[in-house]
């Protein structure tokens, strides 16, 4: 969300000029190829579960995933990026944005797709926490099958919460990870619903504080 607020500040509605690759596997797709979204104007930027997406002219999608490690930086154009430090670059008539991962396990991903059925495809689905009333948490809570709440909380039934906030959460709302999400009782899931809307708005709020709407 933090990502997504400082973007929309640089590139919205700037031309996408050139796109630079360094790391080949972080490309997924090829179809459409990369090269289809340079020359095109972003017209908007949304959080697809963890992923950034930017729009642009012609319909066109960027899908990046940052996985643990992967951040964004902001900066001016450089002529030659370092491709031991740079996965990728993106070059916007208001400047660059690069993409750098930490260890040498290289998880982030870029996907170019068309369209909302392009997204729908990447989305793994569930519901936004922030955005849902008790009623929508609670029936979600018992959807699929047995497994814990930990893994509940990074997989389909609630969108974008991972290993980052999952631990905290659970231990804010007094439950264990190897707790069985059919037999959590309406008390429980009270409280992790408290307890994951309290979690996220405190980060997104340290995270808004600390970057001041700037990234580096």
């Amino acid at each position: 969300m933090v990502y997504i607020e400082a973007l929309s500040e640089r590139i919205l509605g700037e031309k996408l000029e050139r796109v630079r690759v360094l790391n080949p596997f972080l490309l997924r797709t090829v179809d459409p190829p990369i090269q289809a979204v340079e020359g095109k104007v972003v017209h908007g930027l949304r959080r697809v579960g963890k992923r950034i997406a930017i729009g642009l002219e012609g319909d066109l999608w960027l899908v990046l995933h940052l996985m643990i490690a992967g951040r964004l930086h902001w900066g001016k154009r450089v002529a030659k990026l370092a491709p031991r430090r740079v996965s990728a670059g993106f070059d916007f008539s208001s400047g660059s944005l690069t993409l750098t991962e930490a260890g040498s396990q290289k998880r982030a991903s870029l996907h170019v797709v068309t369209g909302e059925q392009g997204l729908r495809a990447l989305n793994a689905g569930g519901i936004e926490v922030l955005d849902a009333g008790l009623d929508a948490f609670f029936a979600s809570s018992h959807l699929g099958q047995s497994h814990s709440e930990a893994r509940s909380h990074r997989s389909r039934i609630f969108s974008g919460i991972g290993n980052a906030y999952s631990d905290e959460i659970l231990f804010q709302a007094r439950l264990s990870p190897v707790a069985l999400t059919q037999k959590l009782k309406p008390d429980d899931i009270r409280r992790l619903y408290k307890a994951t809307r309290q979690t996220l708005s405190e980060w997104v709020a340290k995270l808004r504080a600390q970057s001041q709407g700037q990234f580096s």
